[in-house]
């Protein structure tokens, strides 16, 4: 094989493939086996057709296109060793050149990861807001928390929002009874809106022992689409009571004694919750910075990948809400284009990144060892529901291994970033990583799930 390499820009190449008919030999013999596995001859054994007999009834182009399309992969990651071409994404064949007989010729455009230039990491400074927690945030998670423990209390007062009624229900089309319109003692919340429509408008106002009846359109049954008139009975009427803020209240919710140390605690939640939302605003900034300084470029083939990946992810997550992407957009009131376009800006933003932190885990020699590979196996295996072995065998066999070790040695290049860069808040206060690790180490109480953060 011969082949030259043309810088096309700072993240693409062209690569100009000859290979001599010789060294396709072991391609043509393969793609013989494979065709003579896969046609049924008579006079012939399956997979012992010989080549001939393959070239007179299946015909030598045949032959020599499976070979083609099994030695064009090999031939051109060769040469990407040869050039020594740090390849990124897909590579796009073209200019095919081939004859029975004569060499192959091609070419491949390849997107490559550029060779970038980056600031010393401690030069960079960003500031982030201060970190405040102000009174109605510990008011907001203790009014959460008082909700766990709300009470129904009877009351001799017509319902109001946010009541809970025991009704009856009776539904007719034009005076017949509709089969299984009939309901007692459903207990609904009003307001709620989770039962029939009309419904809340109609129990508004009524007091334990009162009728009242409203017109709502079936949704199923023989008289789907049909008006149906419906009596409502309320036979009673609750409202929610909220526990007292007090020393009792947090002896119940809590393992303190007094409210004035739940609050405490609440605080420190929320403090602690508030550091790593301030470290993530650091980290987002100085990467920015960093993508900035560099001058990064962005693969368009990588990126338009990533693009088309995230389009489908979201095309799939909207069909599992049981909605479609013209739904989407007509809620959202943007066209697919804009759609298209705020994906490619995320998307550019991400792979640029993703550059940086490769080239900066290469310059510092990071590795991953197995313990640091097999965490973050069992970690994803945990989240996809999967025993970590079935886990890792899926990703082997899908050959996407290799990206999750990218993902950890980008991880490591991360935290290095964090470590060294200048990170305050407008006070002057650094902010350390430590703040990070001491939030995932520390183990919650049983009053609450303040904590709750995804990153």
């Amino acid at each position: 094989m011969k082949s030259t390499v043309e810088t096309l820009s700072p993240t693409r190449v062209r690569l100009a493939i000859e290979v001599p008919f010789a060294e396709l030999e072991p391609s043509l013999k393969k793609a013989y086996r494979e065709i003579a596995s896969q046609v049924n001859i008579p006079g012939f054994r399956q997979g012992k057709v010989p080549a001939q007999v393959i070239d007179q009834r299946v015909g030598r182009g045949a032959v020599l296109q499976e070979a083609i399309e099994d030695v064009i992969p090999a031939q051109i990651f060769a040469a990407v060793r040869e050039h020594d071409v740090k390849l990124l994404g897909r590579p796009s064949v073209d200019n095919l050149e081939f004859a029975d007989g004569q060499p192959l010729k091609f070419t491949a455009e390849v997107d490559v990861r550029p060779e970038l230039t980056l600031p010393e990491l401690s030069s960079i400074k960003v500031e982030v807001d201060p970190l405040a927690v102000g009174e109605s945030e510990i008011n907001e998670q203790l009014d959460a928390l008082r909700e766990k423990f709300v009470t129904l209390k009877t009351v001799e007062r017509a319902a109001v929002e946010g009541d809970f009624v025991q009704l009856d229900l009776n539904a007719t089309v034009d005076g017949a009874e509709v089969e299984g319109g009939t309901a007692t003692n459903l207990s609904h919340q009003v307001g709620s809106g989770t039962l029939l429509k009309g419904l809340d408008e109609a129990v508004v106002g009524l007091s334990a022992g009162e009728t009242a009846t409203f017109v709502t359109a079936l949704v199923g049954g023989e008289h789907a689409g049909s008006d149906a008139d419906v009596l409502v009975t309320v036979r009673t009427v609750k409202e929610r009571e909220l526990p007292a803020l007090d020393d009792d209240f947090a002896q119940l919710a809590s393992e303190f004694d007094t409210l004035d140390e739940l609050r405490g605690d609440l605080e420190e939640r929320i403090t602690r919750v508030k550091k790593v939302e301030q470290l993530y605003a650091a980290r987002d900034k100085a990467l920015a910075e960093l993508v900035v300084r560099a001058s990064v470029p962005a693969p368009e083939g990588v990126v338009a990948d990533e693009v088309a990946q995230r389009k489908q992810a979201m095309v799939d997550q909207l069909e599992r809400m049981g909605a479609s992407l013209e739904e989407y957009l007509s809620v959202e009131d943007k066209t697919e284009e804009q759609i298209d376009s705020d994906l490619a800006e995320a998307a550019a933003e991400g792979v640029k990144i993703q550059l940086v932190l490769d080239t900066i885990a290469e310059a510092e020699n990071v590795d991953v060892s197995d313990d640091e590979f097999g965490h973050e196996i069992v970690h994803r295996a945990q989240r996809a529901g999967m025993q970590p072995q079935q886990y890792y065998d899926e990703l082997v066999k899908a050959g996407a291994a290799a990206a999750v070790y990218g993902d950890v040695r980008r991880g490591k290049a991360l935290a290095l970033v964090m470590e060294r860069v200048i990170m305050t808040d407008t006070n002057g206060e650094v902010l350390s990583l430590d703040a990070l690790r001491t939030t995932e180490d520390h183990s919650g109480h049983d009053h609450g799930d303040h904590e709750g953060h995804n990153h």
